[in-house]
């Protein structure tokens, strides 16, 4: 039997599973590029427009730490200058998850060992996994190059912008399966993969920094050491590197080789490494359901806790030249229809960087509450819910580590930014924080309605992410086509009103902690009365 028999079976099942996700997240990542296209051209309809602004962009270090530098002073390079390293690194995640999910984490629950029974190749799973996901990342830089077409802009700019996340993607195909052959357990190789991500990130923000003004390609040699910096390096609409995709395909295929040889020298269902053993005694703190859940996300909040504080403080330290990103006219209008709208110009940017990481924080939310199926499917809840623990008191752990850990994160948002904004500008902490801390209905709504899936429809839980999505495509393109008021309504995040420099929508906000009352309760009630499916 060859050892890639039943690829295609594999990879046809996969389709099946994921056919959603991935049509889900590639359309998000699609319309994420086109409407900051569009949006862009609409303020700035011809270069020696966006000529100003873009200058105070290229000029500003924060601007560029975060995401990268820019292409050219034009107003297309302006268009993409988001979308180069927040692409980037969403289609890298998406890579990430596919080949994780189909992988490691089949193993560790136990069904790729009833598939294995059949006549499937050692090598098919991995090389199912890999065919889907590297499908997934094609289809996003091709339909993110398209879309851009479709604005009128330069073609060979809208390209490079595909091949932009078709770097990132690939290489991060090989990256997770080198990491899903090293350790026994999904959230092991999960912990290997993306610190790598977070690690290309910080070398490639470090490179883009250290040259300084006097000498700005001063870091481009060490930006090459991160495969982000290899797709920042494509600069859509500038250089138009198309080149660097070769290189990208190399590394990615070399990093398949490794993966395949560590496969042929480990067991099925282990990791090269071997698992550590646990402590003799457990602490006394994991005898509730609270002090387990605690331990299972303590170390995701740590994470997510220093990137809130560091991009608090990099959107604090923006605020100093707001004013000249923001000359023109259009581009205030967008930041008021973005935030909701009032006060001065500073005051409506802190709102729509709010907003934007408000999403973040519901993301959080929603990772942190899927636990619960996940912890449903392995059958560790089973066997926790066969002791004196109720099925109450197990579901509250899990959701109140969601909720109060995204409060956290907003909290810790609102004082770095307002600190670090504080230091250039005249709005701090006291106007920052409460406007942060005013978008938690919002994010508690996404976590209430992640409860609602699990406990009526527990297979369709992932289904959250597709709401958030919905939320987010709903708050970025309803300006820019003129939804109805109803349509804008149905995310949580247009009823905030628009702190700071304005009033909170009180109507709004009552109105989302109902929904988040509603919504749980029913996901409760009905988590109660269901069996649990392993």
């Amino acid at each position: 039997m060859s050892t890639f028999a039943g690829t295609w079976p594999l990879l046809r099942l996969a389709w099946r599973r994921d056919r959603w996700v991935v049509i889900a997240s590639v359309a998000a990542l699609v319309l994420t590029a086109y409407s900051s296209m569009a949006a862009t051209l609409e303020l700035y309809p011809t270069d020696a427009e966006a000529a100003a602004g873009a200058r105070v962009m290229a000029d500003n270090p924060s601007i560029t730490a975060l995401y990268g530098p820019l292409p050219s002073l034009t107003a297309a390079a302006v268009g993409v200058l988001k979308t180069i390293m927040l692409g980037s690194l969403f289609t890298a995640f998406l890579a990430f998850a596919l080949v994780r999910r189909h992988t490691r984490t089949e193993e560790e629950e136990g069904r790729f060992e009833l598939v294995a029974g059949g006549v499937v190749g050692r090598r098919a799973p991995l090389a199912a996994a890999v065919l889907l996901a590297t499908a997934a990342v094609l289809a996003t830089g091709g339909l993110s190059a398209l879309s851009l077409v479709g604005t009128g802009v330069d073609a060979t700019g809208s390209v490079a912008l595909g091949v932009v996340e078709v770097v990132a993607g690939l290489v991060m195909v090989g990256i997770t399966a080198v990491a899903c052959q090293l350790t026994s357990t999904a959230r092991g190789a999960g912990g290997i993969a993306l610190t790598t991500l977070l690690l290309a990130f910080v070398v490639r923000a470090v490179a883009d920094t250290s040259g300084g003004t006097t000498n700005p390609s001063g870091g481009a040699d060490l930006a090459y050491a991160s495969f982000l910096g290899w797709a920042e390096r494509v600069s859509p609409f500038g250089e138009n590197r198309l080149w660097l995709v070769l290189p990208a395909v190399a590394t990615m295929a070399a990093l398949l080789v490794v993966a395949d040889l560590l496969l042929q020298r480990r067991d099925l269902g282990s990791g090269l490494w071997a698992a550590r053993p646990g402590p003799s005694r457990a602490s006394s703190a994991l005898g509730s359901p609270l002090g387990l859940a605690w331990r299972l996300h303590r170390g995701a909040l740590l994470g997510w806790t220093t990137g809130y504080a560091v991009l608090g403080l990099v959107i604090g330290s923006i605020a100093r030249s707001v004013d000249e990103i923001a000359s023109s006219p259009g581009i205030e209008e967008m930041f008021r229809k973005m935030s909701g709208g009032h006060g001065s110009l500073l005051e409506v940017f802190f709102g729509t960087e709010i907003r934007f990481l408000a999403v973040g924080a519901a993301a959080f939310g929603i990772a942190t509450a899927l636990r619960l199926r996940s912890e449903e499917a392995g059958g560790r809840a089973e066997v926790a819910l066969a002791t004196r623990v109720s099925r109450w008191r197990w579901l509250t752990s899990h959701v109140l580590v969601a909720v109060l850990g995204s409060l956290w994160l907003l909290v810790v948002m609102g004082l770095s930014a307002g600190l670090s904004g504080g230091a250039v500008s005249e709005v701090g902490v006291a106007e920052v924080l409460p406007a942060a801390v005013a978008t938690a209905p919002a994010v508690l709504v996404c976590v209430a309605l992640t409860v609602l899936l699990f406990g009526l429809v527990p297979l369709w839980t992932p289904a959250a992410w597709g709401l958030l999505a919905a939320f987010v495509l709903i708050g970025e393109l309803g300006p820019l086509v003129s939804l109805p008021g109803w349509a804008m309504g149905l995310s949580p995040f247009d009823h905030l009103g628009s702190l700071p420099g304005g009033d909170a929508d009180a109507a709004g906000l009552a109105g989302l902690l109902l929904v988040t009352l509603l919504a749980g309760a029913a996901g409760y009630a009905a988590f109660r009365h269901r069996d649990l499916v392993t």
